[in-house]
């Protein structure tokens, strides 16, 4: 399917969010609204409708994925206007994830505990997932052999996440320009991105512009894992911020290496606990629109929420 989105800055989790709000990720306009679970229960969207398609994720003040909402509890709005939920599931679908790992020469004293953590996730995602790695210092290499795109076997990503080599700088723009491409050649319909760096880009062919303006239109979540030290000068947190919130994901920012792995064990909780909505927006041409979520519970404490709040529509006029 050919989704075009752009979606601007998530809330930072606890800075004003509103008690009701989930997290939300658009992943689809130029999609279709049918709903299909089929024999091994892979959930699929087909249509050729704009749809709107968001993850949302919601917890509760203990930070337990409140898992038992239906479809009555959502209610989500469109520029202040009420939108009718034409899709629902919350079931562990299928995801398609690319994890790119920062291969410059600076993350040589952190690399085992990098791959470590990295590992930790494959394991934890859905075996039905499909998966590539791709590292990256002053160029991008594939992980998986040539001819493989994409795998679900936890042996073949350990030996693609085993391939990198800490050596020359930090091609970070390209590595997610190419980690964007690749999520493209997935067959799922929900995708992600888990970005594990210590510094900026200082290599890259691509401007950074150009890389968030794919982020922008990209059905991708982004989870970035930021391992930096205080006094790197290539340190660029606000960057890893700026992917994560514009794509509706999460950033990070361990203390210790040694954090890494319940960072990523995190993550991969968090792609498979999610709910999907749906809803057929209005035709428009390239405007801005602001989403909310809302989550109702009544008699239930109040739900911690962070909500990706607007996407830019591209469908052009019905």
């Amino acid at each position: 399917m050919n989704r075009r989105t752009a979606l601007t800055t998530l809330m930072a989790p606890g800075a004003g969010l509103l008690a009701g709000l989930a997290a939300a990720r658009m992943t689809g306009v130029h999609a279709q609204a049918r709903q299909k679970k089929d024999s091994d229960e892979t959930f699929t969207l087909r249509s050729d409708v704009r749809l709107v398609l968001l993850d949302v994720s919601v917890k509760d003040r203990n930070g337990g994925f409140a898992a038992d909402l239906t479809k009555g509890n959502f209610a989500i709005e469109e520029n202040g206007k009420p939108q009718r939920i034409t899709v629902f599931s919350h079931d562990d679908t299928p995801v398609t994830i690319g994890i790119l790992v920062d291969e410059s020469l600076s993350m040589t004293p952190k690399h085992t505990d990098v791959l470590t953590a990295a590992n930790v996730f494959v394991q934890e995602c859905n075996r039905k997932d499909e998966i590539f790695v791709l590292h990256f210092n002053d160029i991008v290499r594939t992980g998986l052999p040539a001819n493989t795109l994409f795998s679900d076997d936890v042996k073949q990503l350990h030996d693609a996440l085993m391939r990198g080599r800490p050596a020359g700088k930090t091609a970070l723009y390209d590595a997610v320009i190419a980690g964007l491409e690749h999520l493209g050649k997935g067959r799922q319909t929900r995708k992600a991105l888990v970005l594990i760096s210590d510094g900026g880009d200082t290599a890259s062919r691509h401007p950074r512009r150009e890389m968030i303006d794919m982020v922008e239109h990209s059905p991708a979540t982004i989870y970035a894992v930021g391992i930096y030290d205080e006094d790197d000068p290539d340190r660029a947190p606000g960057l890893l911020r700026q992917l994560a919130g514009v794509s509706g994901g999460l950033a990070f920012f361990p203390a210790a290496t040694q954090t890494i792995v319940p960072v990523c064990r995190q993550i991969a909780r968090e792609i498979r606990s999610t709910y999907t909505l749906g809803y057929v927006p209005d035709a428009g041409n390239g405007d801005v629109r602001r989403i909310q979520v809302h989550v109702a519970t009544p008699g239930r404490d109040k739900l911690i929420v962070r909500s990706r709040n607007s996407y830019r529509y591209s469908g052009g006029e019905a």
